[in-house]
């Protein structure tokens, strides 16, 4: 896999097939090797740029001033560097503030953009808010990463047939480092588009979990905002492109490919999980760990 320096910041990304390039920016607590199950339906078409945000997967240390906006000037500058002039972007949870960040600081630059299970704004103005920003970073100073890591792997995936996710979620988030883990959530926290929402040009798509973290009707509100296209995922959780595979490709496609979106779609989640595809991300975390 790639590394891209610009100064003392290494960035890993991966490089995946051909066509309109499309950047995938994951989410908290993980890497780009979460994008495995979209890699898939997606590389026959598109030209997919995967980073490890910083701090993240194989990517250098998170700097000490590190700043949603921050990220977005580093991915820009990836994308300057391989030659990208105009993109689509998909980003999932923290990814997708980042997306959308990017969005903001060169809207003219991003033809579609793809928010999966995110907000324009992580300010903490409700209890709820609360209580996932500073009641998850406090679990975690109490108890640490890996056991924290088995409750919120319990969260996202707690049904039977989720036994493998639930394994793999655990697993990943339980080697972040918990100092890294509340910084990120700072980060994010400290984080806001709600102001600079009107610059936005891209064609969007938001894909909300009936279950997510946040309420639905927050995310219909800022799709009106967004002129946004709203895909509700009936039963899913927070993990959505993990529990939903088939319904979140599905919306992926359909987006970047610009075929029609009605205003607001349900769809159903995933009701098993097929074996091969947990081959499949296997196989491309283990690429994205021996890459250059």
């Amino acid at each position: 896999m790639p590394r891209f320096r610009p100064q003392a910041q290494a960035l890993h990304y991966l490089l995946r097939g051909h066509g309109e390039p499309l950047l995938l920016i994951h989410g908290l607590g993980s890497s780009g090797a979460d994008w495995a199950m979209q890699v898939a339906a997606l590389e026959s078409r598109f030209r997919l740029i995967v980073p490890d945000l910083p701090g993240c997967g194989h990517s250098g240390p998170l700097p000490n001033n590190a700043s949603i906006g921050g990220f977005a000037e580093l991915l820009w500058q990836l994308l300057d560097h391989l030659g990208v002039a105009r993109t689509n972007i998909a980003g999932f949870s923290l990814g997708g503030a980042v997306a959308l960040e990017m969005a903001v600081q060169r809207p003219d630059a991003v033809a579609r953009l793809a928010l999966i299970n995110s907000l324009a704004s992580y300010d903490i103005d409700h209890w709820r808010r609360w209580l996932e920003a500073r009641g998850s970073a406090a679990l975690v100073s109490l108890f640490g990463m890996r056991i924290v890591a088995r409750l919120f792997a319990s969260r996202m995936f707690p049904l039977p047939w989720q036994g493998a996710l639930r394994e793999r979620a655990a697993r990943v988030i339980g080697t972040v480092p918990a100092k890294i883990y509340r910084r990120l959530m700072t980060v994010l926290t400290n984080w806001s588009a709600e102001e600079r929402l009107s610059a936005l040009t891209a064609r969007i798509l938001m894909i909300a979990a009936e279950h997510d973290y946040t309420p639905i009707a927050e995310k219909r509100i800022l799709a009106a905002r967004l002129r946004a296209a709203l895909v509700v995922i009936l039963g899913s959780r927070h993990g959505t492109p993990f529990d939903s595979i088939d319904a979140t490709n599905a919306c992926l496609l359909a987006l970047f490919t610009d075929h029609a979106i009605l205003p607001e779609v349900r769809l159903a989640r995933d009701e098993r999980q097929p074996a091969t595809r947990f081959t499949f991300a296997g196989s491309l975390a283990e690429e994205h760990a021996l890459g250059p």
